[in-house]
């Protein structure tokens, strides 16, 4: 039986160091892994908010769905429904050469000031801001 605040706390761990290394892939302009990673980082600290309410397994790669399941008990998560829909779109169509229409992953993500994909950029650093002893820490009482 795990202690699920330990597990809590695991997790948390791994967004943020994924959030760190997507941060050197978006500066660096590995866009399309970039996009993955913030997919990724986002469904570890939802997933991390699941465990810290006494979930024992957390089984699923949506984030949307995730979003959902954890609404209820965080209602600030609310705000974070459309940015969740952009993200779920990255889990696979950054990866692959034929994930996007037209040409594929490298070619298909592209940065430009302004855009949705830069203001969820923005979003998820911010987040990252407050994690540590502000929503984050917050909610899942670690």
């Amino acid at each position: 039986m795990r202690d699920s605040r330990a597990e809590a706390r695991r997790w948390l761990r791994q967004a943020e160091n994924d959030l760190a290394f997507g941060e050197v892939a978006l500066r660096e302009l590995f866009l399309a892994q970039a996009c993955f990673i913030a997919q990724q980082t986002a469904e570890k600290a939802l997933e991390s908010l699941a465990y810290g309410m006494g979930e024992r397994l957390v089984i699923g790669h949506s984030i949307v769905e995730l979003l959902v399941r954890l609404v209820a008990a965080f209602r600030e998560l609310r705000e974070l429904r459309e940015s969740t829909g952009v993200l779920d779109q990255y889990s696979v169509a950054t990866r692959y050469p034929n994930g996007l229409p037209g040409g594929g992953s490298l070619r298909g993500v592209q940065r430009a000031p302004g855009t949705r994909g830069d203001r969820v950029g923005d979003e998820v650093r911010g987040d990252r801001a407050q994690a540590r002893g502000g929503i984050g820490s917050g909610l899942i009482r670690v």
